[in-house]
C-alpha cells in the first residue's frame, strides 16, 4: 500500500485547525484570489495603437467608467439587478451585483491627448489608444552601395 500526500484545497473540510495554521501563507484560499473575478484582457500593439480587448459579458455600454490620467488607464464597470415577484401566497426576490476594476499602467508612447476610442460588442470592450508620432515604428531607410 502506498501512501499519497493530499493536497489541502482539494478537502478543505477535512483540515484541522492546526494545519491550517501551519500553512505558508495564512490565507490561502481561492476565495480571497481577486485575479479569479477580474475580466480576461488582450493587448495588442499595432504600429499606430494599442489595442486593449476586455471579455465582460453581462453589462450594457452605459455601465462602463473609462478614464485615463498620468499614464494610467482604468475601466470599471458596475450592474445591478432587482426582481420581485408577488403572488397571492408568496413574495420572490432576486438581486444581483456585478462589477470590477482592472487599472493599468500605460506605455509613455500613448497620446493622452488623442481621442480614445472604445466600443462594446458581444461582450466585449475594445480600446484603441493612439500612439504618439514620434513614437510610431518609421519604415526602414533602405542603403544602396554603389
Amino acid at each position: 500500500m502506498s501512501l499519497v500526500k493530499l493536497n489541502g484545497k482539494r478537502f478543505p473540510w477535512n483540515e484541522s485547525l492546526i494545519d491550517f495554521f501551519n500553512r505558508d501563507t495564512f490565507i490561502d484560499d481561492d476565495f480571497f484570489n481577486l485575479e479569479k473575478s477580474l475580466p480576461s484582457m488582450n493587448v495588442k500593439e499595432h504600429d499606430d495603437d494599442f489595442e486593449i480587448e476586455i471579455a465582460a459579458p453581462g453589462f450594457d455600454k452605459k455601465d462602463f467608467n473609462i478614464t485615463m490620467k498620468d499614464d494610467v488607464l482604468e475601466v470599471s464597470a458596475q450592474k445591478s439587478k432587482e426582481e420581485t415577484e408577488k403572488d397571492e401566497d408568496y413574495t420572490r426576490r432576486e438581486f444581483n451585483y456585478n462589477s470590477f476594476t482592472r487599472t493599468m499602467q500605460l506605455p509613455h508612447s500613448v497620446d493622452q491627448k488623442k481621442e480614445v476610442k472604445a466600443t462594446y460588442k458581444n461582450g466585449i470592450l475594445k480600446l484603441n489608444l493612439l500612439k504618439m508620432e514620434e513614437a510610431k515604428e518609421k519604415p526602414k531607410k533602405v542603403i544602396e552601395v554603389v
